[in-house]
C-alpha cells in the first residue's frame, strides 16, 4: 500500500519548484544589484515550501479527520482522498473497514434490541438491584406486579411482604425460595430466584419472580382428588367387611337360642378388620407429616455395603449386584436415603421373584452431568405403563399385603432433598427405580 500516482506527481512538482526556486534564490546572492530579485527569489521559495508542506500536510489532516471519526464511534465518514490527499489505497481499505464496523454496530443494535424485546416480554417478572439506582423493575411482567409501591429502595417493597423486602436487601449467594407475596388478589405464593451478576466493573442483582399459586392450586386439587379416589377405595373395601360381619355378629345372636360361638368367629373376624382398618389410618399419618432431613456429606461405599449386606440377610437367593462410582460422596440425610433404598431393594426383590427364574436385583451410584444417580432394577416383569402414573400416590398397591406408604413417603424423602425419583424399563424389562440428587 503506497502513494497513489496523483500524489506521487504533485508532490514531485512541489519538490522541484522548491528545488527552482532554491537555486535562483542561492544565484541572486552570486550576482550583485539584484536586490529584488533576491527577495522575489525568497518570497518563490516561501511559496514553494508552503505548498509542498501543505501538499504533504492536507493527507495528514485527512487521516487525523478519519481517526477522530474512528474514535467519536461516527463510522458514516468515509476517508476523504480528493485534492491531492494521496493513498487512495489507504483510504479504500479504511473505508471498508468503516463500513464493517458500522454493519457490526447495526447488527449488534439489532440484536441488543431483539434482547431487551425479548426481557421486556418474558412472563416472568425481573428486578434489577444495584446501587446507583436502587431495585429497578427490568421488564413489564415485573411493572404490572409491582404498581403499588414508591421509590426505589428495597424497604419501598415492603407492600408486598416483609420477607420478600428483606430477601431484595441483602446481597447473598444464588439462591431460590417460595415467598408468599401481598398482592391486590389476596396471598400470592411466588417462586422467587435471586443471583448476582458482574459487568464491565458493575455488580447486580437480578431478582426473577414467577407467581405460582394458579398453578400449586391445580396441582393441590390434582393431588386432593387422587389423594380422595385412593382413600375412598381403601377405606371402603374396609369398612364393606365390617359392616358385613356387624350384620352377621347380630343375627347370630338374635338367634333363638343365641349363636354364641358362630357370634364369637364373626366378632373376632371383625376385630381384626377393625384393626387392619386402624393400621392403615395410622398410615395414613405417617404421609401427612413431611420429613425432617439432617444432611451430611458421606462416602456412598461404605454406606452401599452396608445396604447390601442387610438386604442379603433378608433375600439370600436374589444376588445383588453393586455398580458405584469411586469417589461417589452424597450430600444427604443417611438414614431416611437408606430407609428409601430398602423400600426400593425389598420391592425389587419381591418383583424379581414374581418375574423370571433368573432372579436378581441391581443397585448402582454413578455421577452424571455433575448429579448423583441412585438407580435400583430388578429382572422382574415391570411396571405397565397405565400405572406409573399412580404407583407414588399414598395407598396405591397392587399386591393384596400391600399398604401402598412406601413408594410415597420414598418420593417425599427424595422430593424433600431437591431430588427426583422417577420409574422407567430395565434393560431386560424389569423395573428400574432412578433417584436423582
Amino acid at each position: 500500500m503506497g502513494f497513489d500516482r496523483r500524489f506521487t506527481l504533485i508532490l514531485g512538482l512541489w519538490i522541484g519548484a522548491l528545488l527552482v526556486a532554491l537555486a535562483g534564490f542561492i544565484w541572486s546572492f552570486e550576482v550583485e544589484g539584484l536586490g529584488a530579485a533576491r527577495i522575489v527569489a525568497g518570497l518563490i521559495v516561501l511559496s514553494a515550501a508552503g505548498g509542498l508542506w501543505n501538499h504533504v500536510d492536507r493527507t495528514n489532516r485527512t487521516v487525523a479527520r478519519f481517526v477522530e471519526a474512528l474514535n467519536s464511534k461516527d463510522f458514516a465518514t468515509r476517508f476523504d482522498g480528493r485534492g491531492g490527499a494521496g493513498f487512495s489505497e489507504l483510504g479504500g481499505a479504511m473505508d471498508a473497514a468503516m463500513r464493517g464496523l458500522q454493519e457490526e454496530r447495526d447488527r449488534s443494535a439489532r440484536e441488543m434490541r431483539y434482547l431487551e424485546a425479548l426481557v421486556d416480554d418474558m412472563p416472568v417478572a425481573l428486578l434489577t438491584i444495584d446501587e446507583a439506582h436502587g431495585v429497578t423493575p427490568a421488564n413489564k411482567a415485573a411493572r404490572r406486579l409491582f404498581s403499588r409501591h414508591q421509590g426505589v429502595r428495597p424497604e419501598a417493597y415492603a407492600v408486598y411482604g416483609a420477607t420478600f423486602a428483606s430477601r431484595l436487601d441483602v446481597d447473598g449467594e444464588t439462591r431460590q425460595e417460595l415467598l408468599i407475596l401481598r398482592m391486590p388478589g389476596g396471598p400470592q405464593r411466588a417462586i422467587v430466584r435471586s443471583a448476582s451478576l458482574e459487568r464491565l466493573g458493575l455488580r447486580i442483582r437480578a431478582v426473577t419472580v414467577e407467581p405460582v399459586q394458579g398453578t400449586l392450586d391445580t396441582v393441590e386439587m390434582a393431588a386432593q382428588t387422587d389423594l380422595v379416589r385412593v382413600l375412598t377405595h381403601e377405606i371402603l373395601n374396609s369398612l364393606t367387611p365390617v359392616t358385613s360381619l356387624a350384620g352377621t355378629a347380630e343375627m347370630l345372636l338374635d338367634a333363638e337360642p343365641p349363636d354364641v360361638a358362630d357370634a364369637r368367629v364373626a366378632v373376632t373376624t371383625l376385630s381384626r378388620r377393625a384393626e387392619g382398618l386402624r393400621r392403615f389410618i395410622d398410615s395414613y399419618r405417617a404421609v401427612s407429616h413431611a420429613p425432617t432431613l439432617r444432611r451430611r456429606p458421606f462416602e456412598a461405599a461404605p454406606f452401599v455395603a452396608e445396604l447390601a449386606k442387610l438386604f442379603a440377610a433378608e433375600w439370600v437367593d436374589v444376588p445383588l449386584t453393586l455398580e458405584v462410582q469411586p469417589d461417589v460422596t452424597l450430600d444427604a440425610d443417611p438414614d431416611l436415603l437408606a430407609q428409601v433404598l430398602i423400600n426400593l431393594l425389598r420391592n425389587a426383590a419381591e418383583a424379581a421373584h414374581r418375574g423370571t427364574s433368573a432372579h436378581w436385583v441391581r443397585l448402582s451410584l454413578s455421577h452424571v452431568a455433575g448429579r448423583v444417580w441412585i438407580e435400583v432394577e430388578d429382572s422382574g416383569t415391570g411396571v405397565p405403563e397405565n400405572l406409573r402414573r399412580d404407583i407414588f400416590l399414598p395407598f396405591f398397591t397392587t399386591r393384596a399385603e400391600g399398604t401402598g406408604v412406601g413408594l410415597n413417603l420414598a418420593r417425599q424423602v427424595v422430593v424433600a432433598h431437591g431430588g427426583s425419583i422417577d420409574i422407567a424399563d430395565g434393560r431386560t424389562g424389569g423395573a428400574l427405580f432412578r433417584i436423582i440428587l
